[in-house]
């Protein structure tokens, strides 16, 4: 009898330690389980963040660091007309670009982007850029002095918006010296007044929309603006700001 119950007894105990284990056991499993969808969604969120800021870089308003607010305000009833297509005339326009006392030479394809050239040299022969800042510029993968905004901080405009993309390229690459103008992300029809120039190869992924008008390109001074400007990079160190070294449009000239 006292054999049997310490059999009874022991069977007991290794069921206990066996339903111990099993727990232990499902309890990992569960965490295991646990921690890979929550490394999953690590994952989807870090290649979201990626992915995203690469498309908000040129189209999330080149303005706060948003290229940063390169938007441009939507038309009101009351806002400027845009500037017809016709004025850029087809051809080449050549001009210069004085910033900081630097002078960049340029030239605007008005047969490849009639409406923003156009619009461009309307701005130009009015004296709009003149006295403007440049306010903001990027590093790290993305290489560009955005400019154009009367508000300073990518927030402003001309008055006007205006579409559609014209001659972004197909493969999203902007070599140096691209000129382009800016605008808000998925939306074609809100180029204005801000532009950037591209002072280092630099590939920009298009969103919905599109990717972003090229109107020329920088023909000669290049080099000086990225040693006189560029080259110190964003403000605090940041890859994407003010410039450290701050920048004014001192003159536009086309011709």
């Amino acid at each position: 009898m006292a054999t049997n119950d310490r059999q009874a007894r022991e069977e007991r105990a290794r069921l206990r330690t066996y339903q111990a284990r099993q727990q232990v056991h499902a309890g990992k499993k569960r965490r295991r389980t646990r921690d890979n969808v929550i490394a999953s969604i690590a994952l989807v969120i870090v290649l979201a963040l990626a992915v995203g800021a690469q498309l908000f870089f040129f189209n999330g308003g080149p303005g706060s660091p948003e290229p940063a607010s390169s938007a441009t305000p939507t038309p009101t009833p009351e806002a400027a007309d845009v500037p017809s297509p016709d004025l850029a005339e087809g051809r080449t326009w050549s001009g210069a670009l004085t910033v900081n006392d630097i002078a960049l030479g340029i030239e605007l394809d008005g047969a490849a982007a009639p409406q923003a050239v156009s619009s461009t040299i309307s701005l130009v022969q009015e004296g709009f850029y003149d006295g403007l800042s440049c306010h903001r510029l990027t590093k790290d993968s993305i290489w560009v002095l955005q400019c154009g905004d009367p508000n300073g901080d990518g927030s402003g405009g001309p008055g006007f918006s205006y579409g559609p993309i014209e001659n972004a390229p197909a493969d999203g690459v902007y070599p140096a010296g691209t000129v382009a103008m800016a605008r808000q992300p998925l939306n074609a029809d809100s180029q204005g007044s801000q532009f950037f120039i591209v002072y280092a190869d630099t590939t920009l992924p298009a969103d919905s929309a599109g990717g972003y008008t090229v109107i020329g390109h920088v023909t000669s001074g290049l080099d000086e603006l990225r040693a006189g400007v560029t080259d110190a990079g964003p403000a605090d160190g940041a890859p994407d700001g003010p410039p450290s070294v701050p920048v004014t449009i001192t003159s536009f000239t086309v011709e």
